[in-house]
C-alpha cells in the first residue's frame, strides 16, 4: 500500500514544532518539571531507562474505562471501546498508563492488581474521572455555584467532591474548568464560573484547592486537579460546541488565559488542551499555546493530556493527514498524554524509530506521567484511594448532603420580588406547584455528571411539603411536558391555579438543553412551557417562577412578567430542599448571576464588560446611529452580579479620601450600605472600576473585588475596598501588562449595570 501523501503545510508545521521543541532543551524543561513536581525518586527514575518505547508510549495513552461506571458511556462521545479483559491484557503489556470514568473501587482493584503483579515493570495505574460538581453526593452545577460569589464554598464542595472520588479509587478530576463563556448559546458553559474574569480567578483556585486537600497530593483523600480547556474554548463562533475561535492575542490574555493562571498558581499539576482551533492552528497541535506561552513564558511543569480523541480530531479539523501526523503534530506541540484516540500507543514507536521525534521529547513526557503518579503516592501504596469499604462509607453522608442543601440555597438568584410576594408563608396559603419540573426525580443533578443520580436526589415537591405546616395546601400538576405539551395539562394547571392563593410555577431547561454537545439556537423556555405559564397567569394569581437552567436565559411574556422570579438551576441532591429553603424564606437569597440574562438570543454574545464603542448611546431612550439595537438598549435584560435579597439594601456615601492613586500606593474607597427591610440581608458589594482613556480601549466596566455583607434590619455598614496599581493592569500595545496614569472612574454598586454609589480618581 502506498504511504499517503503529506503535504508541504503539515511538513512545515511538524518543522516548526521540532523547532519550537528544541529551542527549550529537554533539560531545561524537565528542571521545571523537576521545581514544579519534585525530582523523581532513583528507583522510579531507573524505571525510564527500562522501558521499551512502547512502553514509555504505553504511559501516555490514557482510556476510557470498559468496565464504566454510571452515566459515563452516555457522556462520553462514540469511540473505539474494548472489553474489560482486553484492557487487562493492555496493562500486563505496559501499553495502558490508565483509565477514566471506570467502575468504583472493585474495579480499579483488580486492574491495579495485574499492574503491580503481572506488568513487566509494576509501574500503578492512574484512575482518572469527570468528578465536575460532585461524586455521589452533587452539588450545584458549576455555574451555580458561581453565583453564589463564595469562593471558599466552591473550595468547601470541591473538597467533599474530592474526597469521595478518593475514596473510590479515583486519583485525578478532569475538573475544573475554567474557561470564561460569554455566550449563552454554548451549552458547556455551565461548567464554568460565567463571563467575568476576576471571578473565573477566585473560583478556579478555589477548586483546585479543594480537590486537592490541605495535606498534598499524596493523601488518600486527595485528587489531582486539572485546569480545562486550554484555551479559549469558551469564545467559540456563535457558541456552537467545537466549533472555530478567533480572537487577538491581547483577548486570549487579558480575558482566557487568566483563569488558568490562577489555577496553576494554586497547585494545580495537569492541564487539558481544548478542542477548538485559535487562529487556524488546533490546541492540540498549537506550539506557541503548549510550549512557547505555557512551559517557557509560565513555566507550567506539569502534565499536559489531550481531550477525548482531541489529537485525532487534528483529521477533521484538516490539520493533518492521518494519524501518524495527528500523533506527530500533537505530541511535539506540547501535549504529553493522548486520551482515548489509541493515537500514542500506536504511532509514538514508529515516530521514534524513524528520527521524527526525539527520545529526549518521549523521556520528558514519561517523566511528566511519572512524577504525577509519585506526586499521587502511587508509587509508595497503589491502592491508597482503593478501599471498597471506604466507597460504601465516605460517599452520601450526612455531612456532604448538609453541604450539597447549603450550597444550593446559596446558588440561587432573586431576580425580581414584586410587591414582596416572597418569601412564602409556611403556613395559611394555598399553594399550586405547577410544570414539568414541579415534582419528579428528574432534571435534578444537571449534566456532567458520572456517578450521582437523579434517582437519589430529593425533587421540588418533596422540599415544598417538608416545608409547609400542611402538606394538604399544596397540590401538584405537571401542565407540560418538558419540550411539549401533555393532553389537559393546560386545564388542570389552570384548574389548580384559580383554586390556590398563590402559583409556584417551575418551568425552564431539562438537563440534555445544557452541557457538552447542548448549544441552542434560542435561549429561551421552550414553548410549550411558555404556553402553560400564559395560561396559568391569565388567571390572575400571584405567581412565582422558578427558573431551572444551565445558562443564561431570555425571559419573555409571562414568565418575565411573573412577580416573582428565582434562578434556580440545577443544584444537586439536595436540589428541593435548598428550593425550599429559599422560597418560604429559611434561607435568605444573596446569590448573583455570574452570567448576563439578554433581552434576546440574538444580543448573544453579550457581557457586561463589553466596550463604549465610539457612538455609545448616552443616558436615557436609545438615539439613531448609536450602539444599540433596534428593539432595546445595549444593556442586559438582568445584568452580571444581580441579585435581591429579602432586605431593602441601600447604597449611599462614597468616599474616595482624596481621590489619588500614586503608583507605589494604595487608596482606600468606602461606602454605606444599609437595610431599610424588616428581613436580615446577605449583600454582595461590587467594586467596579473604568479606565476613562488608554493607549487600549478598555471596557465600559471592570469588576475589581467585592464582599459579602449580613445585614440585620436596620443595620448599616461602612463597606471599605483597596486599591493598587496592580488592580488597574491591563495588556498595552506590546502586548504585555501594564498600567497607565489617567483618570478613572469608579463604582461601589449592587450589579455591573448598577449606579450605586460612583465617582472618580486619578492614578499618578
Amino acid at each position: 500500500m502506498a504511504e499517503p501523501s503529506v503535504s508541504r503545510r503539515a511538513v512545515m508545521m511538524g518543522a516548526g514544532a521540532m523547532a519550537a521543541w528544541a529551542a527549550s532543551p529537554a533539560r531545561a524543561l524537565l528542571a521545571q518539571a523537576t521545581e514544579q513536581s519534585r525530582a523523581l525518586p532513583a528507583a522510579v527514575e531507573a524505571l525510564l531507562g527500562q522501558m521499551s518505547v512502547e512502553e514509555k508510549a504505553g504511559q501516555l495513552t490514557l482510556m476510557a474505562a470498559a468496565w464504566s461506571g454510571g452515566a459515563a458511556t452516555a457522556l462520553n462521545p462514540a469511540g473505539a471501546r474494548s472489553s474489560f479483559d482486553g484492557q487487562l491484557a493492555e496493562v500486563r503489556a505496559g501499553r495502558l498508563t490508565g483509565v477514566f470514568n471506570g467502575n468504583g473501587a472493585t474495579m480499579a482493584k483488580r486492574m491495579q492488581s495485574v499492574a503491580m503483579r503481572e506488568s513487566r515493570l509494576r509501574i500503578p495505574l492512574l484512575f482518572a474521572a469527570d468528578v465536575i460538581h460532585g461524586f455521589r453526593t452533587v452539588f450545584p452545577v458549576p455555574m451555580a455555584e458561581a453565583a453564589s460569589f463564595d469562593p471558599d464554598l466552591a473550595r468547601r464542595t470541591a473538597r467533599a467532591a474530592g474526597a469521595e472520588a478518593a475514596a473510590a479509587g479515583i486519583d485525578w478530576t478532569f475538573a475544573p474548568m475554567v474557561d470564561i463563556t460569554r455566550d449563552a448559546r454554548w451549552g458547556r458553559s455551565v461548567e464554568g464560573a460565567g463571563e467575568d474574569v476576576l471571578l473565573g480567578r477566585l473560583i478556579a483556585a478555589a477548586r483546585v484547592k479543594g480537590f486537592q486537600g490541605e495535606h498534598g497530593l499524596a493523601a488518600p483523600d486527595a485528587v489531582a486537579a486539572c485546569a480545562k480547556h486550554f484555551a479559549a474554548y469558551g469564545a467559540v463562533e456563535a457558541g456552537l460546541d467545537y466549533n472555530t475561535v478567533d480572537v487577538s492575542e491581547r483577548t486570549l490574555r487579558e480575558i482566557y488565559f487568566p483563569p488558568f493562571q490562577s489555577a496553576f498558581d494554586a497547585g494545580a499539576p495537569t492541564v487539558m488542551a481544548s478542542f477548538n482551533e485559535i487562529s487556524g492552528v488546533p490546541s492540540t497541535a498549537n506550539p506557541w499555546l503548549l510550549t512557547d506561552v505555557l512551559r517557557r513564558e509560565w513555566g507550567f511543569g506539569g502534565l499536559v493530556v489531550s481531550d477525548y480523541t482531541g489529537d485525532e480530531e487534528l483529521i477533521a479539523h484538516g490539520f493533518a493527514v492521518d494519524a501518524r501526523e495527528a500523533t506527530k503534530l500533537s505530541f511535539m506541540a506540547g501535549v504529553d498524554m493522548s486520551m482515548q484516540s489509541g493515537f500514542y500507543i500506536r504511532h509514538l514507536p514508529g515516530l521514534v524509530a524513524a528520527g521524527e521525534v526525539p527520545v529526549a521529547r518521549l523521556n520528558e513526557a514519561v517523566r511528566r506521567v511519572l512524577a504525577l503518579k509519585v506526586q499521587l503516592g502511587l508509587f509508595d501504596d497503589p491502592f491508597r484511594r482503593i478501599d471498597p469499604r471506604r466507597e460504601k462509607t465516605q460517599v452520601r453522608t450526612a455531612r456532604t448532603l448538609a453541604l450539597a442543601r447549603e450550597a444550593g440555597a446559596r446558588s440561587i438568584v432573586m431576580l425580581k420580588n414584586d410587591g414582596g410576594l416572597l418569601p412564602l408563608p409556611r403556613s395559611g396559603k394555598r399553594i399550586a406547584l405547577i410544570g414539568p419540573f414541579a415534582s419528579g426525580r428528574h432534571d435534578l443533578i444537571g449534566t456532567w455528571n458520572v456517578y450521582g443520580t437523579d434517582a437519589e436526589a430529593v425533587d421540588l415537591e418533596t422540599g415544598v411539603r417538608a416545608m409547609v405546616k400542611d402538606a394538604s395546601l399544596v397540590s401538584v400538576v405537571e401542565g407540560a411536558g418538558l419540550d411539549g405539551p401533555v393532553a389537559g395539562g393546560i386545564e388542570a394547571a389552570v384548574a389548580a391555579a384559580r383554586a390556590a392563593d398563590v402559583v409556584v410555577l417551575a418551568v425552564g431547561e431539562h438537563a440534555r438543553m445544557s452541557g457538552e454537545a447542548q448549544s441552542r439556537s434560542a435561549i429561551v423556555v421552550p414553548p410549550a412551557q411558555m404556553a402553560l405559564a400564559e395560561a396559568v397567569a391569565a388567571t390572575g394569581k400571584p405567581m412565582v417562577v422558578l427558573l431551572r437552567n444551565g445558562r443564561a436565559l431570555a425571559l419573555e411574556g409571562a414568565v418575565l412578567g411573573a412577580s416573582a422570579i428565582l434562578v434556580t438551576w440545577f443544584l444537586g441532591s439536595q436540589d428541593g430542599p435548598a428550593i425550599a429553603d429559599v422560597l418560604f424564606g429559611a434561607v435568605g437569597p444573596s446569590a448573583r448571576l455570574p452570567v448576563s440574562f439578554p433581552h434576546a438570543t440574538g444580543q448573544e454574545p453579550y457581557h457586561y464588560d463589553h466596550k463604549s464603542t465610539g457612538r455609545p448611546n448616552p443616558p436615557g431612550a436609545p438615539q439613531e446611529y448609536k450602539t444599540h439595537y433596534r428593539e432595546f438598549a445595549n444593556k442586559a435584560l438582568f445584568p452580571f452580579g444581580h441579585g435581591l435579597t429579602y432586605g431593602a439594601i441601600d447604597y449611599a456615601d462614597l468616599d474616595l479620601g482624596d481621590a489619588q492613586l500614586t503608583a507605589s500606593g494604595a487608596m482606600t474607597v468606602r461606602a454605606t450600605i444599609a437595610n431599610s427591610g424588616t428581613r436580615a440581608a446577605e449583600e454582595v458589594v461590587q467594586l467596579y472600576v473604568r479606565d476613562l482613556a488608554a493607549s487600549v480601549t478598555r471596557p465600559v466596566r471592570e469588576l475589581k473585588s467585592f464582599r459579602r455583607v449580613r445585614l440585620a434590619p436596620g443595620e448599616r455598614q461602612t463597606v471599605s475596598f483597596t486599591l493598587r496599581r496592580p488592580d488597574l493592569l491591563f495588556i498595552g500595545r506590546e502586548l504585555k501588562p501594564t498600567v497607565e496614569p489617567g483618570r478613572f472612574r469608579l463604582w461601589i454598586a449592587p450589579s455591573a449595570e448598577a449606579e450605586g454609589v460612583s465617582g472618580e480618581f486619578s492614578l499618578g
